[in-house]
C-alpha cells in the first residue's frame, strides 16, 4: 500500500474518531443541561450465548456502564469470540469478548477472518478453561474416543469451534471422524441433557451458568486434555495455550483433571474515541466488586495482569487509564 493510501486511511480514521467524540460531547452537554431523556448513542457489547459467561458478564457490565456513564450500553447475544470480533470490525458492536487465539487470527487476518479486523484490547479479563464434558456414565475417557460419536464442536463462528477443531487435529481426528454438531452453548447443553449428543466442547470461565445448572440435574464428567496435546498446539499456534488443572469443586467434580486454558480479553473497535475507552476502562475496574457479585469470574480482573493482551495492542484510551492508575 502506498504512503498516500496509508495517510488517507489514517486521516479517515482520525476524522471518524473526531466526529464521534464531538457527538458524545454534545450528548454529555445535553444531559448536564437538565435534559431528562438520554440523547447519547446506544453502544452494543457483543456477548455470547445466554447460558455462558460472556453474556452474563456483558449484561452486567452494560448495566454498570449505563449507570455510571452518560452513554447507554446494551448486550447482544452472539455465537462467541469470532462472531464478536466480526461484529466489532463491521461496526455492529463497540465492545466484545474474545479468546486470545481468535484475537490473534483477527489481527493477522488469518483463518476464518480472511482480512485484518480493526480491534484493540481494553483488558485481559481472566483465563478460560477448555471443557470436554460428557455424562458421568459415558465410556468416553480421552479425546480420541470421540471418533464415531455425536459431539457438539461449538457454533461455527465461536472460539469453542476454533479450539475444538485444533484439539481434534492434534490427536489425528477431523470433523468427518465423528458426527459433528455445530451447536451454540444453549442448544448443546439441552442436547446433552436429553441424550441427543454424547459430548460437548466448551471454552469458558468457571462456573459457566448453563453447565452449572445442568450439573444439578445430570451427573457430568470432564474428559482430560493431556499436556502433550497442549504442547503440540502451542508449537503450531504461537504459545497461546496453557496446561491447567481444572478447578476442583466446579460443577460438583472432585477429581483433579488436566485441561488447557486460554486468556480472554475485552476488546473494542480500533476507531473508538480514546476518551470514551478510557472511561469504559475506568468503570470496568471501579465496578469489579459489583460485577463479581453476579459474575464470579469478574473477581479475577487484576490491573497488573490486565495490560498483557498480546497479540492485540491496547487501545490508546485504555493505555491512558493504566498509565494514570500507576500514579
Amino acid at each position: 500500500m502506498s504512503r498516500i493510501r496509508l495517510a488517507r486511511k489514517r486521516d479517515f480514521r482520525t476524522g471518524v474518531a473526531a466526529i464521534l467524540a464531538v457527538l458524545m460531547l454534545l450528548n454529555v452537554s445535553a444531559c448536564a443541561n437538565g435534559n431528562s431523556e438520554r440523547n447519547s448513542p446506544k453502544y452494543v457489547i457483543s456477548g455470547g450465548g445466554t447460558s455462558g459467561v460472556y453474556y452474563n458478564y456483558g449484561s452486567n457490565l452494560a448495566s454498570e456502564l449505563s449507570r455510571n456513564l452518560p452513554e447507554d450500553f446494551v448486550v447482544a447475544e452472539s455465537e462467541g469470540s469470532i462472531d464478536n470480533l466480526f461484529r466489532i470490525g463491521s461496526g455492529q458492536a463497540l465492545l466484545g469478548f474474545a479468546q486470545s487465539d481468535a484475537a490473534a487470527n483477527a489481527t493477522l487476518g488469518d483463518g476464518t477472518f480472511g482480512q485484518r479486523i480493526p480491534v484493540r484490547a481494553i483488558a485481559r479479563l481472566y483465563d478460560e478453561y477448555v471443557h470436554l464434558v460428557v455424562r458421568a456414565d459415558s465410556d468416553i475417557n480421552d479425546v480420541r474416543d470421540l471418533r464415531g460419536r455425536v459431539v457438539s464442536l461449538g457454533a461455527r463462528n465461536s472460539g469453542v469451534n476454533l479450539v475444538s477443531m485444533r484439539v481434534m487435529s492434534a490427536v489425528g481426528l477431523t470433523p468427518g471422524s465423528l458426527e459433528n454438531k455445530e451447536l451454540g452453548p444453549d442448544a448443546a447443553i439441552e442436547a446433552l441433557r436429553t441424550g441427543q449428543i454424547e459430548a460437548i466442547f466448551w471454552v469458558g470461565g468457571v462456573p459457566t451458568p448453563g453447565l452449572e445448572k445442568l450439573s444439578k440435574e445430570v451427573q457430568l464428567r470432564l474428559v482430560p486434555i493431556e499436556a502433550e496435546v497442549v504442547e503440540k498446539l502451542n508449537a503450531n499456534y504461537g504459545g497461546v495455550y496453557r496446561i491447567s488443572e481444572f478447578p476442583i469443586g466446579s460443577y460438583g467434580w472432585d477429581t483433579p483433571t488436566m485441561t488447557m486454558s486460554v486468556p480472554n480479553y475485552l476488546v473494542v473497535s480500533e476507531d473508538a474515541p480514546a476518551p470514551l475507552v478510557r472511561e469504559i476502562t475506568e468503570q470496568l475496574f471501579a465496578s469489579r466488586a459489583a460485577l463479581a457479585q453476579q459474575v464470579p469470574t469478574a473477581a479475577l480482573l487484576d490491573r497488573r495482569q490486565a495490560i498483557f493482551t498480546d497479540p492485540i495492542e491496547l487501545h490508546p484510551g485504555a493505555a491512558e487509564y493504566y498509565t494514570a492508575a500507576k500514579h
